[in-house]
This record gives structure tokens, sequence and C-alpha cells, in this order.
């Protein structure tokens, strides 16, 4: 897999006299991919039914001519205003009632049939014009689904569409469904929650208190199943008419639909990688922590997440949006470090990207987005990111050809499971993303090199060590599978705790194969009450009572166990700290014959087939295993190649039974 960089470029924001110099310049810069278009509506067809598209086929053409290929966005994420005049009720309403207000973007809700088939019809005029062009080599869907929180949506297109999903979930007679069995699943003999036809069925918003679990956990499983819809539609169109990969950018700590099942019906998954705006928007660290690491990131965020979307694009995954510089989104915005450009590429491609896109080609001088840095500045003079993208252009046409290969360790994903933990988080702060987080970091602080796995996961072969962290539903055959698998595995916590409708199930939690233990109770923990361990580190947020035969491998000081097993199968009973963490996986990695480091914060290490790469975050230069790692550098070593390097799509065996 050769691999390549590329920009996001708005040819309808700039003169046409420019457009061929900007093409020459993207391609002496060592640009090969441009993406275009996805914002694009109102200048394609500035009145319904008005097309208008012979700009884009000259920018198209303009491009292709300076050997740069063509990423087609649909421009489905900006309907035009007049749009609203066609459909007054296409807007998303929020979970207070309020309709979204035109004048930004994502203003549309994916449960409308009236935009839908307004989607369809400018996606089929896409496709049929640019399916054959010899420069349009891939399509992006849409743009970042779920952006500004816009998965869900309480309207009355919701409402209708969902009680036909719960129809069709809880069938009965005909269409019309059973509702004696939703009833039954969802519970609501309690609190006489009980209907008699699914006609009655609300969203469950502005309730007098929470509303039922189980009819909160079908809604965001609804609301997931929309956007699948949505994108599938799309996808459909444009395989009718073009033979190119198609891809869609998803975001950083977006899980409020599942990946996996709109990854399935696309051939690459991209994301838009912003470490900086990340860092202040996103992760919840130490305000020291942030300030030593403000220009640079966090070391393990990017990585998680180019581990998680090359998962869901099969093995396939770009980078389809780079912070080049400063953005304007976040609640600090600060210039990123000289050579930190350079080392998020090189971190992605050690990843398995194919493409680094940087985001965007110049500065826009007007409108929201005017303070987010480009490779240009709004005067065309380049900004300083523009060189570490040449810099890096130059090295890799000189650098092999990447090989992924199947890592050690693996962690099972799963999206139900955050949606579960969103609808009962049981304490506050808990959060599915941030368990699942907290694990691959202690993993990468030993050195480790990861792949994250669907939950429809039932082959394991080849992994040293599994962990599967907070999994809500746990079906009994993956149970099984894991306890059949050779690989070291550690389940929990809050794994198994509940059933596919959320109840308790009995026998109570985990419930696994040739494992004697029982969750008896449990609890969540006050911020200023950890419960510390007896060799170091503590139990934070959430802590189970176990009960049970089963061997005791970690306790509290107070001797109650944390963390039981066997040889292979594990349970860990509590969302541990960094330390206590970073010792628990230490342990369970010797025991699975991984050897480990002790990295500092900021240096990290992936492996793939044929290469090391080592990251140093940091500011300072560290001393890591007889190399010598400068301040915010990468180091690239060669190493033998490996027996299970893989074929660019897919890994063996993790794919058997879908997501």
């Amino acid at each position: 897999m050769k691999r390549a960089l590329g920009c996001c470029y708005y040819p309808e924001h700039w003169p046409r006299e420019i457009w061929a110099e900007d093409a020459a310049r993207m391609a002496e810069a060592g640009l090969t991919w441009v993406r275009i278009g996805e914002f694009a509506w109102s200048r394609l067809e500035p009145s319904p039914g008005d097309y208008r598209f012979e700009w884009l086929d000259e920018a198209i053409e303009t491009l292709g001519a300076a050997g740069l290929k063509v990423v087609l966005g649909t421009p489905t994420a900006t309907p035009p205003r007049w749009m609203i005049e066609r459909h007054p009720d296409m807007l998303a309403v929020d979970a207070e009632g309020r309709p979204r207000g035109f004048g930004s973007r994502r203003h549309y809700d994916f449960s409308h049939e009236g935009y839908k088939a307004e989607c369809a019809r400018i996606v089929t005029e896409l496709a049929r014009r640019y399916g054959r062009n010899r420069h349009v080599a891939a399509w992006q869907t849409d743009n970042e689904y779920g952006c500004h929180d816009t998965v869900i949506s309480w309207s009355d297109a919701a409402r209708q569409a969902f009680r036909q999903w719960l129809r069709n979930r809880y069938p009965g007679a005909g269409n019309d469904g059973d509702i004696e069995a939703l009833n039954t699943a969802w519970g609501n003999v309690f609190w006489s929650m009980e209907y008699r036809d699914f006609d009655e069925i609300a969203l469950p918003n502005l309730t007098v208190t929470e509303p039922n679990p189980s009819h909160s956990l079908d809604f965001r499983r609804f609301s997931s199943d929309q956007v699948v819809a949505f994108n599938l539609l799309q996808a459909e169109i444009i395989r009718a008419y073009s033979d190119a990969p198609i891809a869609h950018n998803y975001m950083g700590k977006e899980t409020r639909f599942d990946h996996f099942a709109v990854g399935a019906d696309l051939d690459i998954a991209s994301w838009d990688s912003y470490p900086l705006g990340f860092l202040e928007d996103r992760i919840e660290r130490e305000a020291g922590y942030k300030r030593r690491f403000a220009r640079q990131g966090d070391a393990d965020f990017q990585a998680f997440h180019h581990d998680l979307y090359r998962a869901v694009g099969r093995g396939r995954m770009w980078i389809m949006e780079q912070q080049p510089g400063p953005v304007n989104w976040a609640p600090y915005n600060p210039l990123p470090l000289p050579g930190m450009v350079r080392l998020w590429t090189w971190e992605a491609f050690a990843h398995g990207a194919e493409v680094v896109s940087y985001f965007r080609w110049r500065q826009a001088p007007m409108a929201q987005e005017q303070m987010h840095a480009g490779l240009l500045r709004p005067d065309s003079a380049e900004a300083p990111g523009l060189a570490e993208a040449r810099a890096v252009a130059a090295e890799i046409a000189e650098a092999p050809e990447v090989m992924q290969a199947q890592a050690p360790v693996a962690i099972v994903f799963d999206y139900d499971a955050d949606f579960a933990w969103t609808v009962q988080p049981h304490g506050r702060g808990l959060d599915y993303f941030w368990l699942v987080f907290d694990t691959y970091r202690a993993l990468r602080a030993l050195g480790q090199s990861i792949d994250i796995l669907p939950p429809g996961t039932r082959d394991f072969s080849g992994y040293r060590l599994v962990a599967v962290p907070g999994m809500m539903h746990m079906p009994d055959d993956l149970k099984s599978a894991l306890a059949a698998s050779e690989a070291v595995v550690v389940i929990g916590p809050r794994s198994a705790a509940r059933d596919a409708t959320m109840r308790i199930p009995v026998p109570l939690p985990p419930a696994l194969p040739g494992l004697d233990v029982t969750v008896a109770r449990v609890e969540t923990i006050r911020p200023d009450m950890p419960l510390g361990l007896e060799k170091g580190g503590a139990a934070i947020g959430y802590r189970e009572v176990l009960e049970g035969g089963a061997a005791v491998l970690a306790r509290t000081e107070a001797g109650e166990a944390v963390l039981v097993g066997t040889d292979k199968l594990h349970y860990l009973g509590a969302w541990l700290d960094q330390p206590g963490l970073r010792r628990v996986m230490a342990g369970l990695c010797d025991a699975a014959g991984l050897e480990t480091l002790d990295l500092p914060d900021g240096v990290r290490l992936r492996e793939t087939g044929t290469e090391r790469f080592w990251f140093n975050y940091d500011s300072e230069a560290h001393e890591v295993a007889g190399r010598h790692l400068g301040p915010v550098s990468v180091v690239r070593e060669a190493v033998a190649r490996k027996d299970q390097a893989l074929p660019r799509q897919g890994f063996p065996g993790a794919w058997n039974a879908g997501a």
C-alpha cells in the first residue's frame, strides 16, 4: 500500500482564474488527492431543478490536468435555503422540542422522507455526470454524520418512523407488530407504562423523570439505523454509476450511531483528525497535562481512532481532514509546535492510513471557519503546515510500501454498549468510550500495538491478549468464543450486565463459561473516594462486589476482589485508574507472553508488518529502550517481515461474523 497525501479544496470559494495555479501548487507540494464538493449544493442547484454543473466540470478537469485525483463529496450535509421552503418540517428537533434553524450546516432530519428523496435526486445527478469521470477516483457521502449532535431528532418524522421500526423489531401478525411483546421486553408493567398500540408510543423526551431505559435504548438504536439507511441510500446510487471506492469522514469520539454498520456499506473509513482541538474540546485531563501537550495533542487519542476506523473500514482507512494549524472551534486554539504536522501524518500512516488529506488548502477569509488555518494563508502565502506536508511527501517518495500486520493485542469496541451506558451511566461522568480508551491508553503505555475489533467478531485467532471492557450486552456465543480462544482474555467491568432489552439477566452477570464469578452488588464511586488497590492504583467511578470461587488476582486495600480469573479467562470488576490499569494489564501481558515497556507520557510505539515507529509527542527528549527520541520526533526502524502480515482488506478471522 503506497502512502499518499491530499487536501480539501473549495473551488466555489475562489475565482476561477486561480484554480489552475492552486492545482499546480498542490501537485508541486507532493499532494495526490483533492476532496471537493461536499458543501456546494447551493452552487450546484441554486433553485429547484436548476442544475449548474459547468463550474464543477471545469474544476475537476483543472485538478485532473495537474495530475491530481478527486474525491467528490455529496453535498447533503448543507441543504440550501430553498429546501426549507419545499420541506418546512425537514429540520431536526432538539430534546426540548425546538426545531434547528437554517444558517450553518447539518440542519436536516435523518427520518424525513421528503429530504431523503431530495438527497437521492442530487446524488443521482452527480453520480450520472461524474461516475465515469477519469479524474473522480473516490467518493465521500455527506460530511461528518453526527457533528453538532445531529444524529438524534425528536421530530414528528422521527416519531412516526420510530413506531414503524418498533413494529418491525417486535413483529406480530401482518405489519402491525406485537405490542404485548414490546410491553414485556420493556417491562412496561412498571409504573403502568403499558401501551395498547404502537401509535401510542411517543419519543423518550420531555418525561417527568427519566424515561424507561429500554425505551431510550431502542430509540438510540433506531436513530443509529436511520443514519445507516441514509448512508446506504447514497452508496447504492453511486455504485449504480461508478466503480470508484466510497468513503465517509467520521469524527473523533462520535458514538451516537454504529460506525461498523455504516462502514459495512462503504469501501473506506476515513475520519477527521484535529489533535489540538480534541485535547481542549473532548479530552478531560488535569490542567497541567493540557498545558504540557497544548501544542501537540494527546499521544493516544488520534491513535485510538486510527485503529478504530481501520476496523470500521475492514482494513482501509484514510484521514480525510488532518489539522495543519490552529482550528477555530475549540475553547483554545494554539499553534502546533514545529514538526507536529509531520508527526501526526506519519502516525496515521503507521496505523494503516492510505491517504492523509489536510484541511484545508487555503484558509477561508469569510464565514464560520475563517479562523481555521489551512496550508495557505488567505492571501495565498504558504502557512507553516505546507512545508511539513512537503517534507512528508519527499519522505514517502523514498519509503517502502506499508504492510500492515495483525497486532498481538485486541480490544472489542461496541457502539451498542455506548448507547446502553449513555442511557444508564449509573454515575456522573461514567462513559463507555472513556472506559475503552483508558484500557487502550494503559496498553499503549506498555508498548503494545493494538487492533480494535467489532462486536461481531467470533474468531480471535492470532491474538495473544483480548480485552472486552464494559460491553453491557454480551451475547452467549461471544462469551463462548472468548473462553475457547487461545488468547488471554479480560472482560469487564459491567460486561454482560444487561440483556438485549436492558434487563438485568438471571443468572446474574457476567455468567462466563468456566469462570466461577458473580456480580453480587455494584456501586458508583465519588471522585474524592477512590478505592486503593493492594499493590498500587485505585478503583474509580464504578466497582462491582464479586462472589464465587474464581482465583483472586487483584484486591482492594480492604481485601475485596477486583480481578479474578484462570490462566486464560479473567473478569475485572472495577474501573481502574491508569496506575492500576497499567499494573493489571502488565500482568496479563506477561501471562500472554508479551514483552512490555514503561513508556513516559507522550512516547508511544507502533509496529506494522515491516516497520517500527517511535513517536515522541513531548517537547522534551527521552531515552527509551536504548533509543534517543528528540522532542516532537518520529523514529522509524525496519523490522523483519512478520508471518502474520495481512492483505490490505481486513484481518484474518475478525470479520467472519460481521459487525
